[in-house]
C-alpha cells in the first residue's frame, strides 16, 4: 500500500478475497488507491513440491498472478511465497526469451563499494557450463540497466581464483566465459563476494541460494553479538549512543529488504521474488523495484542483449 501510494499505481492482490478484504479494512487510505482483488482460495504452500501443487491447483495464486500479467491486466508480478512455485509458474506462463535456456535469480548483494549482482540465486540449481555463460550475459545486462555499470565486471565463483580450481562445472564454464561477450575478471572466491571486485558474480543456483542464506544467518549472528557486547558495560552504552547513527548505517547496508527481492531474469515478463521473510519494508522495496522494472523496460532490454545467444 505504501508504495502503490508513493509511486501512483495499480494493485492487483492475488489470494483469498476475505482475507484480503480484512485486511484492507485495517489501513482506512487503501479505498483511496487503485485496488483490486483476484479471488481464489488455491496456494502453494511453502513446504509443498511446486510442480505437484501447480497441478493439483491450477488457479494457485501465484498462476493467476502471472496469468494476469500476461493477459495484459497487470504490469509485473511479486511473490514472496513459494520460491520454486513462482519460478515455474514464470516460466511456464511468460516463456523464456531468445537465447536463454535456464532463468536465473538475480540477487543484489552490499559490496565494499557499489552493490553487485549476484546469479542465479535460487531458480536454477542443476546448471551446465553454458547456463553460467547465460547468467553472466543477463546479469551483466542487469548491472548496467539497474547499477548504472557501463563495463560490468563478471566473475565466476569458485573455490579458488586459478583457472583450474573448482568443480567440472566452473572449469568448464571459465573456458567458456573468457570468450563471452562480457567482460570476465575470472575467478571469485567466497571471501571475495562482497570485496567490489566484481560488479556480477555468476554461479549455479544451488551455491548461490546457500551463499545467500549464510550471509544473512552471518549478519544476523553479528548484530545479535554486537548488541550484547554494546550493553555489556555503561561505557560501551555511552559509546554506542555517539556511534548510533554510524550503527544505523552499517545495518541498512546490510539490509536484504533494502533490495526487495530479486528478478526473475531470462523470462518474457518480469517477475520478482521476494524472501520468504519479507518485511512491510521489503515487500514495499520488492514492488518499486517491479515498478521500475516496467517503466524502463527491462525485458526489452534483456532481450536484445539476450538474442545474439541464440544465433
Amino acid at each position: 500500500l505504501v508504495a502503490a501510494r508513493h509511486l501512483q499505481i495499480g494493485l492487483l492482490l492475488v489470494g483469498d478475497s476475505a482475507l484480503i478484504e480484512r485486511e484492507l479494512a485495517r489501513h482506512p487510505g487503501a479505498g483511496a488507491l487503485d485496488i483490486q482483488i483476484l479471488h481464489t482460495p488455491e496456494h502453494v504452500g511453502m513446504a509443498e513440491q511446486a510442480s505437484a501443487a501447480l497441478r493439483r491447483k491450477p488457479r494457485a495464486s501465484i498462476k493467476l498472478a502471472a496469468e494476469a500479467v500476461r493477459e495484459g491486466r497487470a504490469g509485473a508480478f511479486f511473490s514472496a511465497g513459494h520460491t520454486g512455485g513462482a519460478v515455474m509458474a514464470a516460466i511456464s506462463t511468460f516463456g523464456r526469451l531468445a537465447g536463454v535456456d535456464r532463468p536465473a535469480l538475480a540477487t543484489l548483494v552490499p559490496t565494499r563499494q557499489q552493490p553487485a549482482v549476484l546469479l542465479d540465486s535460487g531458480a536454477t540449481v542443476e546448471c551446465r557450463p553454458q547456463h553460467l555463460v547465460q547468467f553472466a550475459v543477463m546479469g551483466a545486462a542487469y548491472a548496467r540497466i539497474a547499477l548504472g555499470c557501463e563495463r560490468p565486471r563478471v566473475g565466476l565463483l569458485s573455490v579458488g581464483e586459478e583457472e583450474g580450481k573448482g568443480n567440472e562445472l566452473t572449469r568448464e564454464a571459465h573456458q567458456l566465459l573468457k570468450s563471452a561477450p562480457v567482460h570476465f575478471v575470472g575467478n571469485v572466491e567466497g571471501r571475495h563476494v562482497y570485496a567490489g571486485d566484481a560488479d556480477v558474480i555468476v554461479c549455479d543456483g544451488f551455491t548461490g541460494n546457500v551463499t545467500l542464506k549464510i550471509s544473512e544467518g552471518l549478519v544476523e549472528t553479528v548484530e545479535a553479538l554486537l548488541h550484547a557486547e554494546l550493553q555489556s558495560t555503561f561505557g560501551a552504552q555511552i559509546g554506542y549512543l555517539l556511534s548510533a547513527q554510524a550503527f544505523r548505517r552499517f545495518r541498512k547496508r546490510l539490509d536484504y529488504s533494502e533490495y526487495g527481492g530479486a528478478p526473475l531474469l531470462g523470462i518474457d515478463g518480469i517477475c520478482i521474488v521476494g524472501h520468504g521473510r519479507s518485511s512491510p519494508k521489503a515487500v514495499r522495496n520488492a514492488v518499486t523495484m517491479a515498478a521500475r522494472a516496467v517503466r524502463e523496460g527491462l525485458t526489452e532490454k534483456l532481450g536484445a542483449e539476450t538474442l545474439a545467444l541464440g544465433r
